[in-house]
Parts: C-alpha cells; sequence; structure tokens
C-alpha cells in the first residue's frame, strides 16, 4: 500500500512539473533586453498604446515584424500579458506593450531591429 501511495504522489508531482513548465513566461531577460523562448530579441513598437490590449502593426508590418505568438489559451503571467489581434490571434505583451522579432535578425544576440525607422527598440525588462 505504501508503493502505491508513493507512485501516485510521484505522479502528482510528475504534473505540477509539467503544469508549471506550461504556464511558464514566454520571454526571458538575456543581456539587458527581452528575448524569446529561441533566444531571439524580442523589440516594442512606438506606435503601440501601452495597456491598450492592440497592435498597431499588422499586414505587411507584421510580416516584418512577426508577434511573439500566445496560444489561444494562454494566460496572464508575471508582467506578461495577452492581447487579440486584428485578426483573431493571440500575441504576447510585456508590461502592456506588445512585443516583436525583427525577421532581419539572423542569430541569437542580434539587435538589428533597434532603432529602425525611429520607431521600433529593444525590449527591456
Amino acid at each position: 500500500m505504501v508503493r502505491k501511495f508513493t507512485l501516485s504522489a510521484l505522479g502528482a508531482a510528475a504534473l505540477l512539473v509539467a503544469a508549471s513548465a506550461i504556464a511558464a513566461a514566454p520571454g526571458k531577460t538575456s543581456n539587458g533586453v527581452l528575448v524569446g523562448d529561441n533566444g531571439m530579441t524580442l523589440y516594442t513598437f512606438d506606435k503601440d498604446a501601452a495597456n491598450s490590449g492592440k497592435s498597431a502593426c499588422n499586414g505587411g508590418c507584421a510580416a516584418n515584424w512577426p508577434p511573439l505568438a500566445a496560444s489561444a489559451s494562454a494566460k496572464t503571467e508575471g508582467a506578461w500579458s495577452v492581447i487579440t489581434r486584428d485578426d483573431g490571434s493571440k500575441q504576447w505583451a510585456y508590461k502592456g506593450q506588445p512585443v516583436y522579432y525583427w525577421v532581419k535578425d539572423k542569430a541569437v544576440g542580434d539587435k538589428t531591429g533597434d532603432g529602425v525607422g525611429g520607431v521600433w527598440h529593444v525590449a527591456k525588462p
């Protein structure tokens, strides 16, 4: 009987660890900037109104500045929140500011989008 309890407790612990991994924030800090789980730099767009729940970068803009996509079931996690884009897809925002990748960044650590058009900036914690 003790053995069954131990296995059940281990199973419950494994589920708890798995649930924690699923609920983890979508990005992290690296060298003073926010990056996605893939290690690529994240950016903010001056034309996005913080805490509006909207992105001003759609269509062709989003082709060059892909949003940090969130799953349909994603939930707020600390400073990270989820907004709904014009096309109905979900996007992560950090402290109310939608975040994006830049298509011209090719390697982890690239920050070639910083300052583009005077309106794109590396996202900082």
